[in-house]
């Protein structure tokens, strides 16, 4: 089966998702009702901050590649 994406579109949707689940993690607790949920969810900052960051880079290590190949 041939692949869906390149690798350097692979790490683009990577990325994204990173991005994605990282701010998740983040704005989880001001929209859970349960106390125990919100306290649970809001000490995993650091997850949501570090898949943010791991996001970012991975976008701009695939915009960079993208830029020396053009």
């Amino acid at each position: 089966m041939a692949q869906l994406f390149s690798n350097s579109s692979q790490m683009l949707v990577r990325g994204i998702a990173c991005i994605v689940i990282g701010a998740a993690v983040l704005l989880a607790p001001y929209f859970l009702q349960s106390p125990g949920y919100r306290e649970m969810v809001g000490g995993a900052q650091l997850a949501g901050w570090f898949g943010i960051v791991l996001g970012v880079a991975l976008v701009v290590v695939d915009l960079v590649k993208r830029a020396k190949r053009r």
